[in-house]
């Protein structure tokens, strides 16, 4: 990833490494939090990722890679995971550690249905069984609109 300029708080994604691809994660480090949704649709991600960019900066435990997963586990909240080069005071830890295939869309978030069915199928064209899901938002709304592309990509654990 290449770093922000101008306006944008986000780095620029590249695509390239994380479409149809198989990750493997060792206890990848995380801040984890909880985000309130209705139908699925976020009431207040900015509060909580601000929160946090704040203790993790503070922390000086910010990742290059800037990974944020969503783990959308029921209409009224998701679990936001946000990648930490180490321990941070005050919040709460997690790791994840698993086999994903991975894959790369592009588009309004409103795809966000086709885009689930789309990676069921691509796992199991891969003969896989997909465990858990998680959604990794590359680039915040406004980033997005900035650089002209809202890439998203699905992790399915395998």
């Amino acid at each position: 990833m290449n770093e922000p300029s101008g306006d944008q708080c986000c780095p620029r994604f590249d695509p390239v490494p994380w479409d149809e691809t198989e990750i493997h994660w060792q206890g990848k480090r995380f801040v984890k939090d909880r985000v309130r949704c209705f139908l699925h649709i976020p009431l207040n991600f900015g509060a909580v990722m601000k929160r946090n960019m704040t203790r993790i900066e503070a922390a000086g435990a910010a990742s290059d890679q800037n990974v944020i997963l969503a783990d959308d586990t029921s209409l009224w909240g998701a679990d936001v995971y946000i990648e930490v080069t180490k321990d941070v005071p005050g919040a709460k830890m997690a790791t994840i550690s698993g086999r994903f295939l991975s894959k790369v869309f592009e588009g309004p978030y409103r795809n966000m249905r086709t885009w689930i069915g789309t990676m069921k199928e691509f796992v199991r064209s891969r003969g896989k069984e997909m465990r858990r899901l998680y959604v990794f938002y590359t680039t915040c709304p406004k980033c997005a609109r900035e650089y002209g592309k809202n890439y998203v990509v699905v992790l399915a654990e395998v």
